[in-house]
């Protein structure tokens, strides 16, 4: 095997991640055309309503009941960074936050001390299939910022740097830049307490999409110590640092050497995550990760006691109606994109959730 792979393994669900990342994964749904709604306009027979995860008929409603999706669930002690290639997702929080995103648009959410927040798939075509196709990645937090305040940004879509490479032959290599600098390319800054913010972490999350044959080289990262994964999700076959790699492959590089990617004969796309390991313990219960037992523990007695904020939407899976406008309104009131007429859902109380 070539020194500048360490490791090639199957991708597995969820995808195999190294500090500092914490869970990686990929949801692509052939969702059918929508209902009067928002759900699917499809029978629902056979499904494990509340735990729908087969694939049945190519798409899964999660633990959506109605609408497809994630309802009121918390976090504390890491990040997650949603990355919608295609589709819609409809963004809630119990501090009274709410978006609406997708098409190539990411929200990177920083969960610090604790919040609640449901994340549901609205099919707003009611004449065609809604598809969605994105990832969901879990960035840790450094001891000292798992209980920052709790802060969402959004990444554009029009707003994340693309780039197209040509080899010599012509073929095209396409990049998108969500994190980590390439070149003069620089993405909008992430969240003030993410790992993502120091300029050490040297973090890059890019996704590749390679034109048949195309061949493209993938600078060394610019320290040492630094974890890098490469993963092959869509494509035939590819030669990656001169080793041939099988589709569906998870890919261990290392972090101080330059990779020759060579596409084989169909289009291909891979994800990198690339980062300086925090080197923290890391004490994982369902959707809390900290340091110890102790402060997990201290999580559940604090989701108990406070809720993260209560929840104050109207239900566990609110949508934000029909318009297709995309959106994003802040806990303190900043709103992002044009909002046409009542876009979005109303809290059932106080806006800060408090």
């Amino acid at each position: 095997m070539s020194a500048a792979i360490l490791d090639i393994k199957p991708l597995s669900f969820p995808w195999q991640t190294m500090d500092p990342f914490l869970f990686c994964v990929y949801h692509d749904d052939a969702y059918p055309r929508g209902n009067e709604a928002m759900g699917p306009a499809a029978s629902l027979a056979g499904r494990d309503i509340g735990q729908d995860f087969a694939g049945k008929d190519g798409w899964r409603m999660y633990h959506g009941q109605v609408v497809p999706g994630f309802p009121s669930h918390p976090h504390r002690g890491f990040e997650t960074v949603t990355i919608v290639r295609r589709g819609l997702i409809d963004h809630s929080d119990s501090l009274g936050a709410a978006a609406r995103f997708g098409r190539g648009d990411v929200q990177w959410l920083t969960a610090g001390r604790g919040v609640v927040h449901s994340e549901m798939f609205p099919l707003l075509d009611r004449e065609q299939a809604n598809p969605l196709e994105l990832f969901q990645i879990w960035l840790n937090l450094p001891a000292k910022d798992k209980m920052a305040e709790p802060h969402f940004t959004m990444l554009w879509a029009d707003d994340i740097p693309h780039r197209v490479s040509k080899d010599a032959d012509g073929r095209a290599t396409e990049l998108s830049i969500i994190a980590g600098r390439l070149g003069d390319l620089a993405p909008p800054a992430p969240p003030p307490d993410s790992w993502g913010s120091r300029p050490e972490s040297d973090l890059a999350i890019w996704t590749l999409k390679m034109q048949p044959g195309a061949r493209w080289t993938l600078p060394a990262a610019s320290g040492e110590g630094v974890c890098r994964t490469l993963y092959f999700f869509k494509g035939e076959g590819a030669s990656v640092a001169g080793r041939a790699v099988p589709p569906s492959s998870c890919i261990t590089l290392a972090g101080d050497a330059e990779i020759e990617l060579i596409n084989g004969p169909d289009a291909a796309e891979f994800l990198l995550l690339q980062g300086r390991p925090i080197g923290e313990p890391v004490v994982q219960y369902g959707p809390f990760v900290m340091n110890t037992r102790a402060e997990i523990q201290q999580a559940f007695t604090d989701y108990q006691r406070t809720q993260f904020g209560d929840w104050p939407w109207k239900d566990d899976a609110p949508v934000h109606g029909r318009n297709p406008t995309r959106f994003a309104k802040h806990a303190d009131g900043r709103v992002e994109r044009e909002l046409a007429g009542e876009a979005f859902s109303v809290p059932k109380g106080n806006t800060n959730g408090r």
